[in-house]
Parts: structure tokens; sequence; C-alpha cells
């Protein structure tokens, strides 16, 4: 597979997995899952996100998400599961998936054979994808596909989302990077979450921060104002390039002029999610 290869199917999930990602700032998820008894916050998005793994417990869950502090995730779950159940749980997810999107996107949108097209696309791509050693990935297809489009779309770009995290997870592995040292090290390039929203959601503290940002520093991957070494350039091209390969089989089952096709349609998905604000401007940037 080239750079260039790998860009393409990169490109291709980036733009798919906005559909996945809204859901996180939806309020529709939060009110479904609310009406359950979970807590907002933390104890919904955990629960919401390991339903399809069933009731497992804190140690799983901090496994299988990676950059999560473990004494964060033990305040939530398995109580959780002592609220409500996985079932219940992911019946109020695709319910959310389908109030938030028809809200974002609109009737017409959602019906189109725009989105009918996409979601064919993405359940194609998926075909392709492996479950060994992607617990996330392998939960998730294990659901069954929903009839309307843009819940199918929304499946598929779950699926997609979910087996390129877990293969990026090993690639964080390989590189040596704990769990809140990859977000330290990703939060220097300033094009994710600041660093005030990922310590609130992923439960770690400033000193543990601090601490990890030290680490980084220690073994040259930042320099003394936080930013990224060249080193640490090098070092977080390197996972994303494995990540690439470890993800290139739903685009290479796709074929190139589907995967143009897909990625296509998902970009004019993604800006409309844009304009209608699904994703808050002042959750990003380094901070």
């Amino acid at each position: 597979m080239t750079g260039y290869e790998a860009s393409v199917g990169r490109h291709c999930h980036d733009a798919v997995k906005s559909l996945h990602m809204c859901m996180y700032f939806a309020p529709e998820q939060q009110d479904e899952l609310a009406a359950l008894g979970l807590e907002r916050g933390p104890m919904a998005y955990y629960a919401g996100r390991a339903a399809p793994l069933g009731a497992v417990g804190a140690g799983t869950v901090a496994a299988a998400f990676y950059n999560f502090d473990h004494e964060h995730v033990r305040q939530y779950i398995p109580a959780a599961w002592t609220v409500t159940t996985p079932e219940a749980v992911l019946a109020a997810r695709l319910r959310a998936a389908d109030r938030a999107l028809r809200r974002l996107l609109g009737e017409e949108a959602c019906t189109s054979a725009e989105m009918a097209e996409a979601a064919g696309l993405a359940l194609r791509a998926t075909e392709a994808c492996r479950r060994e050693a992607r617990p996330l990935y392998a939960a998730n297809a294990d659901l069954p596909v929903p009839g309307e489009p843009h819940l199918a779309m929304w499946h598929a770009a779950t699926l997609l989302r979910e087996h390129r995290g877990d293969g990026h997870l090993a690639a964080l592995a390989v590189a040596g990077l704990s769990g809140i040292e990859a977000l330290v090290l990703h939060n220097a390039t300033g094009t994710g979450p600041t660093s005030a929203l990922l310590m609130q959601t992923r439960g770690w503290s400033a000193e543990q921060w601090a601490a990890a940002r030290d680490r980084l520093r220690e073994r040259g991957l930042l320099d003394g104002a936080g930013d990224l070494t060249v080193a640490g350039a090098a070092l977080r091209g390197e996972a994303e390039a494995l990540t690439d390969r470890l993800d290139a089989a739903p685009y290479d089952h796709l074929g190139p002029a589907a995967t143009a096709r897909l990625t296509e349609l998902a970009d004019g998905f993604t800006r409309a999610l844009r304009e209608a604000g699904a994703f808050p401007a002042h959750a990003f940037g380094k901070g």
C-alpha cells in the first residue's frame, strides 16, 4: 500500500466517522440514556459506548478505550449495569441516533438516495473488516444492521470508526505510549480536543497530565513549550502509518472508485453536520 493509497483510505474514514462522532455531542443521546436512569456525562458515555460488549467491568472498558483513567471508569462501571441493561442502552442509542441525525441533517437528507447509497457503500466496506484483536469493532459487528438508510449509515460509520480505532490502539502500544501520553502527544498537534476537555472526559488530573508531558519531554517527543519535536512528529507519523496498514482492508475491498464516491458522499454529510453545529468549536484546539 502506497502513501497515497493510505491517505485515500484515511480520508474516507475521517469523512465517514463524523456520522458516528457527532453522537458524543448530541443532547439526544444524553437524554435517551438519562431516561434509563443513567447519570449524564461520564456514566452515559461509558455505558453508551461499551454496551455492545455486554455488562463488562471497568477493567475491560479501560482496556478497550485505552486512554481513559481506570480509576475514573471505576466510578461509573459496573454501577451503570445496576441501573439498566446493555440491551436497553443499545436501543436507546439507536433512538438517539435517529433523532439527532434527523435534526442535524434534516428529513430529506436522511431519506435521500445519497444516504442510501452511502450506507450501502459503507456497509460493503465493513465486509472486509477483521474481528481479531478488535473488541469494540467485533462487539458492534454482532449487532443487527438497522433498516432505515440514515441509521444503517450510522451503524456502518460506527463499525468503521471502531475498526480503525482498535487498530490505532495497537499502533499506540507499539509506539510505547500510555493512554494519557497518547492524548498529550495528540493534543500537542492542536488538531484534536482541548486538553481541558480531554482531562475532563477521560478522568485525568492536571498533575497526571503534567507528569505525562514531562515523560514525553524526556523522550525528546515534546519541547520545553509542550510542542511536538521532530522526533515527536515522526513517532506520530509512524503510528498513523501503522494504523493505515491495519485499516487498509475495508477500502481495498471497496476499491478506488467506490471509496472515492463514499468519501464524496460522506464529506457532504460532514459539512452539513458542521454547519448544523454538531461539533462545538470551543472543544477543539491545543488548549
